[in-house]
């Protein structure tokens, strides 16, 4: 408190003083006890009141006692039970957990991860995927601003995600790795990688890599083959050692059947191998007898026309050719789909053409399009022409009826570079994207489509769209979400199909150690996105003939459901809109492949560096007690006592307006029992 607002303070109990004195002091002489006794409450009421004017403020110190966390992650993931230490993780879970002295010199909290990590609840070990680095990433976010040493129970294998021995460099607390494994070395021969194209073009040869390794002494001998059903269609003999232990193999497969071919690469076995399922994989390839051909049409150069290339051709099925606006003119029929960038009066003679093969196009409009000469050439939209130009960021139009549109954050990424104009549609036309202008919904679409005299048209109205391309890369270190988003609208431009009340979208295979998603989207008969039907997907076992269905959940704008749980196989999928009755078909094969099982031994090296860079400590499962001993005796886990101090106001402080209330209250009651009132 102030000295000023002491002074304040003696300066309102000499007031309240003379004004009660003023009301109750007559008799010079003398004052009644009652007198006395009224003076005094009065004095208190305006003594009280004054006090609540000038609001002193009043220091308090409170002091509190802070332990540190102790953070227990613990491995949930299927290969803790492949490698036979389940019972152990559960046993030294439990141990650390009802520890007397643990639980009174730390704050427990317990955490269970595989490809995402979670409040402790119970160990299935059953998670399909480990991602040790993802774990330290979200408890960085907890325990940013505590000590919190980290005990990890884990083999160390993990399957997904960044490397895990760097992240001490963001997660600045001690870790300390319980490895659930031995250091004994297992002779053994394993597929280590095999990648391979997800499509091959009909009659042609797709190439496979596949990386074999061997760990063990001395020289051995194996087979590697390729087999489709019980038919052999890739063999050699393979060759290692100590000191040559590893082999890269390249080969081609013919395509030769439309569809999804599913293969299977076998490495033979040794007599003396523990694990035998690392020596086999599962890989599987769609053919298809045709390939979308885009031309993209162009009379400048510009950095959206490298974007635009690499978008497309992300998916295999999809090449692109760069054309100006007269080299094209004898070669339209040789593409499914147009991309007409920045057209100007140049370009009329190809506007002809199309028009007169009815061609689907795709039109960019950007500062250097001629809007007069769009104005003129097509009968579906035209421009308010002005010439001035602006910024436009975009915001997703989740009723979409066409295709599915992921958002894949477009409010996030920079503005596109077009006219300041209005766009007047003179035939149905379908937003994708409208404009928004800080932030701002500005009502008109900047990306869109509509479908007139059987052809498909799209409009976008902006430049630099490579700056989308790379903000996605940013965002989520990946082109897949943007490349996904722009293919689905290459996909829908190149087809002529009609647009369907049902969509749903899936892929033909899958990886068995993957989640299996399928989405859809229902329209009413406005092609309204309807929230309110129930979905449902009847999937049958092209084997067992066993089906199953499940319902699909609303997520968002779509309908979804997660079919992890079916077994690889082959599957025929039936996807019913009950109230509506309408119905999807497809098929899909789900490939056997564990990558929790690929493994022998626990990465000790790794965890053991993790532990050293962190300065923390790596131990073994059976020396539970030293690990304790070590968390009780390091002084840097020492419990803080901390000072806060407070200001607190006196106008908070309610038992004061409870003085004022009893001793006005006590001052009435005396004054009206003695007649005085």
């Amino acid at each position: 408190m102030s000295s000023e607002t002491l002074v304040y303070i003696i300066i309102s109990g000499i007031t309240a003083l003379l004004i009660a004195g003023f009301q109750y002091y007559k008799n010079k002489k003398g004052m009644s006890k009652l007198s006395m006794l009224f003076l005094f409450l009065r004095f208190i009421t305006i003594f009280s009141v004054i006090l609540l004017l000038i609001n002193p403020k009043f220091e308090q110190v409170v002091l509190s006692v802070e332990k540190p966390n102790l953070v227990l992650a613990i491995d949930n993931s299927s290969s803790i039970k492949y490698l036979g230490h389940d019972t152990e993780a559960n046993t030294l879970l439990n141990q650390l957990r009802t520890n007397k002295e643990l639980q009174d010199k730390f704050n427990l909290s317990i955490y269970s991860f595989g490809n995402t990590i979670k409040a402790f609840d119970s160990l299935s070990f059953t998670e399909q995927e480990t991602n040790i680095n993802q774990a330290f990433s979200q408890l960085t976010q907890i325990y940013k601003q505590s000590t919190s040493p980290t005990v990890l129970i884990t083999d160390g294998n993990q399957t997904y995600g960044n490397n895990y021995e760097f992240a001490y460099l963001d997660y600045k607390q001690p870790v300390y790795p319980v490895i659930l494994g031995d250091t004994i070395s297992y002779v053994d021969l394993k597929i280590q990688q095999l990648s391979v194209n997800k499509y091959a073009y009909l009659k042609n040869k797709f190439p496979v890599e596949t990386i074999l390794v061997y760990n063990g002494i001395g020289s051995v001998k194996s087979q590697f083959t390729v087999t489709i059903g019980n038919s052999i269609i890739y063999s050699e003999p393979v060759n290692f050692s100590q000191e040559n232990n590893s082999k890269v193999i390249n080969f081609t497969l013919p395509a030769n059947q439309v569809g999804v071919q599913v293969y299977k690469a076998t490495l033979s076995p040794l007599n003396s191998e523990k694990n035998t399922i690392n020596n086999s994989k599962n890989f599987a390839i769609e053919v298809i007898d045709q390939k979308t051909k885009v031309a993209i049409v162009s009379d400048i150069i510009h950095p959206d026309l490298g974007a635009l290339k690499k978008s497309i051709e992300s998916n295999e099925q999809r090449s692109v050719s760069f054309f100006n606006s007269k080299s094209i003119l004898n070669q339209i029929n040789d593409f499914q789909l147009i991309v007409l960038y920045q057209p100007n009066d140049k370009f009329k003679e190809l506007f002809e053409q199309l028009d007169n093969e009815n061609k689907n196009r795709f039109i960019i409009v950007g500062p250097k399009t001629d809007i007069e000469f769009l104005n003129n050439i097509n009968k579906s939209y035209e421009f308010e022409i002005t010439y001035n130009t602006e910024n436009y960021q975009a915001a997703l139009e989740k009723n979409y009826t066409p295709f599915f549109v992921d958002d894949i954050d477009f409010e996030s990424f920079p503005p596109l570079h077009s006219y300041y104009s209005s766009l007047i549609a003179l035939v149905p036309f379908e937003t994708i994207l409208y404009k928004t202008l800080n932030g701002i919904d500005v009502g008109e679409p900047l990306l869109g489509t509509f479908e007139t005299q059987g052809r498909r048209e799209a409009l976008l109205l902006g430049e630099n769209i490579w700056q989308w391309r790379s903000q996605s890369y940013v965002e989520t270190k990946s082109f897949h979400g943007f490349d996904n988003f722009f293919n689905k609208l290459i996909q829908y431009l190149a087809s002529n199909k009609l647009k369907s009340r049902l969509n749903v979208d899936y892929q033909s295979f899958y990886n068995g150690s993957g989640n299996v998603i399928v989405t859809a989207q229902y329209f009413d008969k406005n092609y309204i996105f309807n929230e309110r039907e129930t979905l449902n997907i009847t999937v049958a076992d092209k084997i067992s003939k066993e089906s199953k269905t499940f319902p699909l959940i609303l997520k968002n704008n779509n309908y979804e459901v997660d079919l992890s749980s079916l077994s690889p196989s082959e599957y025929d999928f039936k996807v019913h809109a009950e109230e509506a009755n309408i119905s999807k078909t497809g098929s899909f094969t789900i490939l056997e492949y564990n990558v929790e099982q690929q493994f022998l031994n626990a990465n000790v090296t790794k965890l053991q560096q993790l532990a050293s860079n962190s300065s923390g400590k790596a131990y073994f499962i059976d020396n539970p007690d030293a690990l304790i001993d070590d968390l009780l005796n390091d002084n840097r886990f020492s419990t803080i006592q901390k000072s806060h101090k407070n200001s607190l106001p006196l106008i908070d402080w309610k038992y004061l307006l409870a003085v004022i209330a009893l001793s006005l209250s006590l001052e009435w009651f005396l004054r009206k029992y003695n007649g005085l009132i």
